[in-house]
């Protein structure tokens, strides 16, 4: 029924629904981002809860979200695999391989830090804080995380099931609510000062699905192939933010057990977020 009322709202085309579905995605992106901005003088215990919340929501994510449906997608009959020598890189394989990508680059990311700090704060700061490239990778791996949702949204809509696809927007956008406070808090507890700019990097992050799900859409037998890979990518990246940044950073201040609670509870609710858009 909901599927009928989206065509008749949207009409037939592929492309258009995968771009109506990315601005949903990538709006609710933006309704945690601004949540920040109801949020009066959070204190360092505040922010460091915050961010131990963030990170426990990118810990489930990685596995429930990524991973586990990454494998999943690569061991269907459908799968078009990619070949390497004669054999079809299927199931777990096309996921590891984006995996390992992905830690890779976000751990020789401490030499583009400088460049990055300036798209997304516009102005200098010293690369060498720790505190402040903690953050900056945080942005980035979530941003990371939120391409292969948009790809994957998008190539349930090329694929002509518009059932799977809006269930994929639903999950997809729930779960970015979370997502986008969780840049957001990245962005206050990195001194930008500016509510208002902190949320405007959590909309940047979501920014990011739009293109992507009418790529997906548009070229489905082009990107179908790569949304594993993509997964395993965006998995690896946001797994050495968290456990090479963001814990040892939300545990320097005195705050280890308001950082490690807020952990806990993130990732008890991305969890409880996936289970039941699951069913």
């Amino acid at each position: 029924m909901f599927a009928e009322q989206f065509v008749d709202l949207v009409g037939p085309d592929p492309i258009v629904q995968a771009f109506v579905a990315g601005v949903v995605i990538a709006g609710l992106n933006t309704l945690g981002a601004l949540t920040v901005l109801v949020w009066r003088n959070p204190s360092e215990r505040g922010l460091d809860t915050a961010l131990g919340f963030a990170a426990g929501v990118m810990l489930s994510a990685s596995f429930t979200s990524l991973l586990l449906p990454g494998i999943d997608i690569a061991n269907e009959p459908s799968y078009p695999a990619v070949e390497l020598g004669g054999v079809a890189l299927v199931g777990i394989v096309p996921v590891l391989v984006g995996f390992a990508l992905g830690v890779v680059l976000l751990d020789r990311a401490d030499a583009w830090v400088p460049g990055v700090q300036r798209v997304i704060t516009g102005q200098d700061i010293d690369a060498s804080d720790g505190r402040y490239a903690a953050v900056v990778l945080f942005i980035v791996a979530i941003t990371l995380h939120n391409m292969p949702e948009g790809l994957a949204v998008g190539v349930g809509f090329g694929s002509g099931d518009v059932s799977a696809g809006l269930a994929l927007m639903l999950a997809i956008g729930l779960q970015n609510v979370p997502e986008g406070l969780a840049v957001s808090v990245a962005a206050i507890n990195a001194g930008l000062g500016r509510r208002f700019y902190a949320a405007i990097a959590g909309i940047r992050a979501g920014l990011v699905e739009i293109p992507l799900t009418v790529f997906g859409a548009a070229v489905v037998a082009v990107a179908a192939p790569l949304v594993p890979y993509a997964m395993g990518f965006a998995a690896g990246g946001m797994l050495f933010v968290i456990f090479h940044e963001i814990v040892p950073q939300t545990h320097s201040r005195g705050n280890e057990h308001e950082a490690t609670v807020g952990l806990m509870v993130g990732l008890v609710v991305m969890l409880t977020l996936d289970v039941v858009l699951a069913t």
